[in-house]
């Protein structure tokens, strides 16, 4: 083999590292899409946790709380909150807000009806029972 490196040797390099690498994203792409099915429990999502959901989305409860590691960190990761206090607390807690408690950051009064709130709740329960790899990593979030 010549010592010296020619164009055909360079563009044979990329082009076979651009299909390696193609071919790679592919495949990881096909095994992300089967697992998805096992991991994100989409058999679960009721009408009410569906309204959960946007109730989550409307009122942009994202723009202080993280869910699963996403979002904003003022305020407390809700992603494992079912499992760690309850459907009880949950719904006293909303509805108790704003605390009048000072220097404490307030949480906004939503007015939410019961039905809103069962449908939190469910949105969360749901939430909790994806299996996100032992997300968050302490039980507090």
């Amino acid at each position: 083999m010549s010592g010296a490196f020619t164009k055909s040797m360079a563009r044979n390099i990329f082009y076979g590292g651009t299909v390696f690498f193609f071919l790679l994203f592919l495949a990881l792409s096909f095994d992300t899409h089967s697992q998805l099915p096992k991991r994100d429990m989409r058999a679960d999502i009721t009408p009410q946790v569906a309204e959960g959901k946007k109730l989550w989305e409307v009122n942009n409860c994202i723009g202080c709380h993280t869910l699963m590691g996403e979002g904003a960190y003022f305020a407390p990761e809700l992603g494992n909150v079912y499992k760690r206090r309850g459907p009880d607390f949950i719904k006293a807690w909303i509805a108790a807000q704003p605390t009048k408690e000072p220097g404490r950051r307030k949480m906004p009064d939503f007015n939410f009806s019961d039905e809103q709130l069962d449908a939190i709740v469910a949105f969360l329960k749901y939430v909790d029972s994806i299996n996100d790899a032992n997300w968050p990593p302490n039980d507090e979030g």
